[in-house]
């Protein structure tokens, strides 16, 4: 200890789920929230519902070609003369790695490189699908591209040139996917937050179809149009529009999915943290387990105890960078030596602190798989 595992009963389970609430359209695996090659190989074996990966950094998609994966679109967008050129090496050698772009500026760009170095890139174009509300803005600040006269001069900038080409739309609708709307003891915001993803949906449809609807008059043969995630998939696959659906965190399900009332993934990843002290009969302070997740700062970013159940972390002290207090009144018996279960808020954010994951199957451990770290990639 500290190990990291992934129940694959679990994992089973919540691939299941997703591949159900996909209701028949494509999913595409979001890297991030893995990273882990072994585990996003077993789940692209599983079903052929699942189909693709989104990868977060130029790098890394370079990296998963050259472990034999394909079909791989870069998330966001990339500016470093160095990564696009290494997506370009990658494409004359046969990988298939899509460049996500959002402006005039990350074309012109890209072209140039891909002009010098003599290949042709394919393009994602990025579509904002934020909605503002008065005084707010729900959403993620992610694309400039909101209306057609904004996408109009990019797509016309893309069809002009012989060294790219569009290949995909997307359209990441974070205020669906990525806000909990069931926090305990949070009422009143949960009925906003359900109120305004309500809101959000009806224009978030409308605006997406009538983008890809003009795109496509440009481009009719435009490969894919990407949208979702988690947290979306049962609103974002009725969109006809929409072709394939990102999904990352529902198969480790981690601690933030936990805040949703339209579903529940299995708790399949987590880490284990070792009782070196005893300071008080019901406080056990473990080793490490300071791991808490990106974004905005709070309690709800902090793992979360997992095993045994009843533990808890204490409010003074949160999850320490090289020791964390747990309390403990349960039937349990514990003693120095034993484990303290915690899951991230996060998913693929566990596996940067874990060269390696072990796989438990019907309570047994059956196999040890690398993570990116154990594969000594650090992508971002």
């Amino acid at each position: 200890m500290p190990f990291a595992y992934v129940d694959l009963d679990l994992l089973e389970e919540n691939i299941r789920l997703t591949r159900q609430r996909a209701g028949g359209k494509r999913v595409r695996i979001a890297s991030k929230s893995l990273r882990s090659v072994a585990i996003i190989k077993h789940i692209l074996a599983a079903e052929a519902t699942f189909q693709g990966i989104m990868a977060f950094t130029a790098r890394e998609a370079v990296y998963l070609a050259r472990q034999g994966l394909n079909d791989l679109l870069i998330g966001y967008p990339t500016w470093h003369e160095k990564d696009i050129a290494a997506v370009a090496g990658a494409t004359a050698e046969g990988a298939h790695i899509t460049l996500m772009v959002d402006s005039l500026a990350h074309v012109e760009h890209i072209e140039a490189i891909a002009r010098r170095l003599g290949v042709r890139l394919p393009l994602c174009l990025d579509i904002d699908m934020a909605v503002d509300f008065p005084g707010l803005h729900f959403g993620v600040w992610r694309s400039p591209l909101r209306t057609a006269e904004q996408v109009r001069p990019v797509i016309a900038r893309i069809m002009s040139s012989p060294h790219v080409w569009l290949d995909g739309i997307m359209g990441y609708e974070a205020q669906i996917a990525g806000v909990g709307d069931r926090y305990r003891g949070q009422p009143l915001k949960n009925a906003l937050v359900t109120w305004l993803k309500q809101r959000s949906l009806g224009e978030i449809a409308a605006r997406r179809a009538a983008l890809v609807s003009l795109i496509r008059e440009y481009a009719p043969q435009v490969r894919f149009v990407n949208g979702g995630g988690t947290g979306s998939v049962h609103t974002t696959r009725l969109e006809e529009a929409v072709t394939e659906i990102t999904v990352g965190s529902a198969f480790y399900g981690p601690a933030l999915f936990d805040h949703y009332r339209d579903f529940r993934y299995q708790p399949a990843a987590g880490f284990a943290i070792e009782i070196v002290r005893r300071p008080h009969p019901q406080i056990y302070t473990c080793l490490g387990g300071g791991y808490v997740a990106s974004g905005a700062a709070g309690s709800d970013k902090l793992p979360q105890p997992y095993l045994p159940q009843g533990a808890q972390l204490i409010a003074t002290e949160g999850a320490g960078e090289v020791q964390t207090p747990i309390r403990y009144s349960g039937p349990v018996s514990l003693a120095l030596g034993d484990p303290i279960f915690l899951r991230h808020a996060k998913a693929g954010e566990l596996c940067e602190r874990f060269t390696h994951l072990l796989l438990v199957a019907n309570g047994t451990i059956v196999d040890e798989v690398t993570t990116y770290r154990g594969d000594g990639q650090c992508f971002l």
